[in-house]
């Protein structure tokens, strides 16, 4: 099969590889219809995750179809269409049993495109298939499916329930990314009375008006009125920059809530001089994917209109131009890429 193909970093390539086979009884070969580029890849292209080894398929969310299983799968069988999970989990470890499935002690966890193959491939093994894989409805797309292999659950179980966002809140997202936009849109559910955003890139402030956002401006203004009114109820920080972070502590009113979604490769500073007397929460966490399901249902039956998250399209063997696109996002207006098999 081809795939693409990390030889450290700043290297990869699509290159020719052997097809996965079953190494676990819970395993399931799954052949890749949708798969993404995310973040994470470009830290793992960058070198900036040292535990991933040359040779390593890169990628942790694709849409497919079930090809073989192991003698231990029993909810999912050859013919399925799945989604298949960024988070592989055992379901029989104590973090499994709380549902705390990214953090997953019997082998699971973020481990595609990571510690195993990924999915930016032709194929993919997918460990612990029972778990990890959530049959795909005949009338949700491929582009809106992918979706949720991780993107969706972590700006729901991240962002939107963490920051726990209720009926009537002002809620601000910093970053108006794939990540940001999608919290936007699951934000919407819980009917807060004002949702704004804040971003540098004025194409990401027009996507974040197009999703649902009550407003949408450039760090200024909206920023220094909630910091000397009466603040956010809810401030979910999804830029992993630290001048974004540092905003969400002045937008946060007290007795607020600060969730951070973005992932910070950098130090933040805590200005905890200025914090120490309004009673913020502040959350951070890891995607557990528990979400999966439920967040489906509410694609299926319309409550989630994500489709404008995908800007662009390749087809699989593209993968250096979609690597492209997406690094330059804020220039190219790219959100989330999808590349598909022809």
């Amino acid at each position: 099969m081809r795939a693409l193909v990390y030889h450290g970093p700043g290297q990869s390539s699509w290159d020719t590889v052997p097809d996965p086979a079953i190494e676990e009884a819970t395993d399931a070969v799954v052949r890749v219809d949708a798969t993404t580029v995310c973040g994470s890849d470009l830290r793992i292209l960058r070198g900036d995750l040292p535990e991933v080894k040359p040779g390593t398929v890169l990628g942790h969310e694709a849409v497919g179809e079930i090809l073989e299983v192991g003698r231990d799968v029993h909810h999912v069988r050859p013919g399925d269409q799945v989604i298949v999970s960024a988070v592989s989990a055992c379901g029989r470890c104590r973090e499994c049993r709380d549902t705390a499935l990214g953090q997953c002690r019997g082998g699971g966890g973020l481990i595609l495109g990571h510690l195993v193959n990924g999915t930016q491939a032709e194929l993919v093994r997918v460990p612990f298939a029972d778990h990890s894989t959530h049959r795909r409805p005949w009338n949700v797309p491929l582009d809106d499916a992918v979706l949720l292999a991780e993107l969706l659950p972590t700006a729901y179980e991240i962002g939107v329930r963490n920051g726990h966002v209720s009926p009537g809140d002002t809620v601000v997202v910093i970053g108006a990314g794939p990540v940001g936009l999608a919290s936007v849109i699951i934000a919407r559910l819980y009917s807060p009375s004002r949702l704004m955003v804040t971003d540098l890139s004025a194409a990401r402030l027009e996507a974040a008006t197009r999703v649902g956002a009550d407003a949408a401006e450039l760090p200024g203004k909206m920023i220094a009125d909630l910091s000397e009114g009466p603040g956010a109820d809810v401030v979910i920080e999804a830029s992993g920059e630290p001048d974004g972070f540092v905003l969400g502590t002045r937008a946060v009113r007290t007795g607020g809530h600060i969730a951070n979604v973005g992932v910070h490769g950098k130090p933040v500073t805590l200005h905890l001089e200025s914090l120490w007397h309004k009673n913020v929460t502040i959350s951070t966490g890891q995607v557990d994917t528990s979400s999966t399901r439920w967040l489906l249902e509410r694609l299926r039956y319309g409550d989630l209109p994500v489709s404008g998250l995908v800007t662009h399209t390749f087809p699989l063997d593209r993968m250096e131009d979609a690597y492209e696109a997406f690094a330059g996002g804020t220039a190219t207006g790219a959100l989330k890429v999808v590349l598909h098999r022809e």
